[in-house]
């Protein structure tokens, strides 16, 4: 590990490999470190800056000849949710939500491979084992949560952990102007549910009840049908060269 402040974080670049989301297009990223008692401070200003977080890596495309990934942030003191997010709530009644700090479980890891299974067969963490996992969520210098969302059961209140089928679980960054969206995985089964929808929703609840403005949901790229959910959330603004502007769809 290195030693490094927010001041003066040592940067590097990854050599080129195959793009997730175009084809035919290579990608590259800069990352950095995320370490010791700055760690926090840095990472909420990389964040804004553009940069993801996983594990203690903070880290961004760098392509050559290529930007079409864009950083995506949720207004979320100005949000209102539209229709059919407010049906997504309704069918998503029966869902307790419960923060914990950030501790693996096997439970979780059975879900984020029945996840993995059924929507990324073909992924980079396709092949991720317990261990993968338990680092994944343990390995990191920042204010991190776990959340996981269940079937509410009869006893739920009065017991001290709802004992619920686990059936959603997010990893989230707790920064000093919003919630960031780490990774968050479901049961694929569930449908009808739209838990992706449901749990972007509750981290705008989450973010409004904290008084925090930004609800940061990770990379946009133009055309890529995997990442066509994240503009539904109005208002929100992308990262340009001239810096966070809004977006309209």
């Amino acid at each position: 590990m290195m030693n490094q402040n927010v001041n003066s974080p040592q940067f590097f670049l990854t050599a080129p490999s195959p793009c997730p989301y175009l084809e035919g297009e290579s990608e590259r990223k800069v990352f950095t470190h995320l370490v010791g008692g700055k760690a926090p401070a840095l990472n909420d200003l990389l964040t804004q800056g553009g940069f993801r977080r996983s594990q203690n890596i903070a880290y961004r495309p760098a392509c050559e000849a290529c930007r079409a990934c864009v950083s995506v942030r949720i207004l979320a003191s100005e949000f209102q949710p539209t229709r059919s997010m407010r049906r997504n709530r309704a069918a998503n009644t029966d869902v307790v939500a419960t923060e914990y700090h950030a501790e693996p479980s096997s439970e979780q890891y059975k879900l984020f491979r029945r996840y993995l299974d059924d929507r990324h067969q073909r992924g980079g963490m396709a092949d991720m084992s317990i261990g993968d996992y338990a680092m994944m969520v343990e390995d990191s210098h920042v204010d991190t949560r776990i959340i996981e969302y269940r079937i509410k059961t009869e006893g739920d209140g009065l017991l001290e952990v709802p004992a619920g089928e686990l059936i959603g679980v997010a990893l989230t960054d707790y920064m000093s102007d919003g919630l960031s969206m780490v990774y968050s995985f479901y049961k694929p089964e569930e449908t009808g549910r739209s838990l992706g929808t449901y749990m972007i929703l509750d981290h705008i609840a989450r973010t409004q009840a904290l008084g925090l403005p930004h609800v940061y949901l990770g990379y946009w790229v133009k055309g890529s049908r995997k990442m066509e959910y994240k503009t539904r959330f109005q208002p929100q603004e992308h990262l340009r060269a001239q810096g966070w502007q809004r977006f309209a769809p």
